[in-house]
């Protein structure tokens, strides 16, 4: 395994981090444990969750995940063998974003943060986290599949200023070591890092953002955050959902699958989206690589990358992703993604 340092904390993360969204919903229990098990094995210690999660989330799945983790943690007493990273869920002002979790009051201030943050600590079985993330953001941006940015004056959002203060409490009260954001865009980045600096507050150690050969637009203005600022990346949906593992080509539904078991996953199965996987993934074959390891290997290769988090359904599938860090892509493929990337430029944002 490969190490990269997590932003400026000193903390060191494998290059390769556990998603655990499925856990609850695709996955059971044992499951869970296997894999957690399996991916410690091979040096993995970044584990990264969610109080939302399973996806797609649901009342009565809400916080399954991390209660998976808990009795891990309980039955293993590995704590301090892995980085533990949760997810504090935004307002649910959006269609797309749950509004079960507290009765839809989920905005990032004390009183809903400190609710979310004591109920994930006691289904972890954890008094402290590693990283807490904030998992959206507390007004109407570029989220989720959204292209453009909506020109909306929300009605209300919680300040950035404010939420931080909650942090800065939190990581007195030893509940949390390091902090980060969630699909977050290059304003919200610098306002966390400017108050960070004036206000004496919690500086972001991560973002975690997509990031795929479907979805590059990281590229184009927060990477130079990652650069200059030590903000690294946590890059989720490496695969874009299993799209680009070529499963899906021509229409396919393999049984048992996300997108067969969950029709409202459309993000990477547009048109253009679908031409570009097929040329990817005959990149590969041409190549000799599997589909999923040159995808992943892509996502390992870029500096601003401090890791990539991927999710499997089956443990064949996380050995070959967590395998996908001994992949090294050549100049020359390289290049060739970069040619059909310019013919298909990020067609799943």
């Amino acid at each position: 395994m490969k190490y990269r340092k997590l932003g400026r904390t000193g903390l060191e993360v494998s290059l390769i981090g556990l998603g655990t969204m499925t856990w609850g919903e695709q996955n059971t229990e044992s499951e869970a444990h296997e894999q957690i098990d399996y991916a410690v094995s091979q040096g993995v210690n970044l584990i990264d969750t969610a109080e939302m999660y399973p996806v797609p989330p649901k009342p009565e799945t809400q916080g399954r995940t991390e209660t998976y983790i808990g009795t891990w943690l309980a039955k293993t007493g590995r704590r301090k063998d892995i980085v533990l990273a949760s997810k504090v869920s935004g307002p649910a002002t959006d269609p797309k974003r749950p509004g079960h979790i507290r009765n839809g009051q989920t905005r990032l201030d004390r009183k809903n943060m400190s609710e979310a943050l004591d109920a994930s600590l006691k289904r972890l079985q954890t008094d402290y986290l590693d990283l807490y993330q904030l998992h959206w953001p507390d007004r109407t941006t570029t989220t989720f599949g959204r292209p453009n940015y909506p020109w909306k004056n929300d009605a209300y959002t919680v300040p950035i200023e404010e939420t931080l203060e909650v942090l800065q409490d939190f990581v007195k009260a030893g509940k949390v070591r390091h902090i980060g954001v969630s699909n977050e865009t290059p304003w919200g980045v610098a306002q966390y890092l400017k108050f960070a600096e004036t206000r004496n507050l919690p500086r972001i150690a991560s973002i975690q953002n997509p990031y795929s050969l479907l979805n590059r637009i990281y590229e184009n203005g927060l990477s130079e955050f990652s650069h200059l600022e030590g903000v690294g990346l946590l890059a989720y949906s490496p695969l874009a959902m299993g799209v680009l593992a070529g499963k899906y080509l021509n229409g396919a539904r393999p049984e048992g699958s996300r997108l067969a078991l969950f029709t409202r996953f459309n993000r990477y199965s547009k048109p253009q989206a679908e031409r570009a996987t097929a040329e990817y993934v005959q990149l590969a074959r041409d190549q000799g690589l599997s589909p999923a390891a040159m995808a992943l290997a892509f996502v390992n290769q870029q500096a601003f990358v401090t890791s990539n988090l991927i999710g499997a359904t089956r443990l064949d599938q996380l050995k070959e992703n967590i395998d996908s860090v001994k992949v090294s892509l050549s100049e020359e493929v390289l290049e060739a993604i970069q040619a059909i990337h310019l013919r298909y430029p990020n067609p799943s944002p």
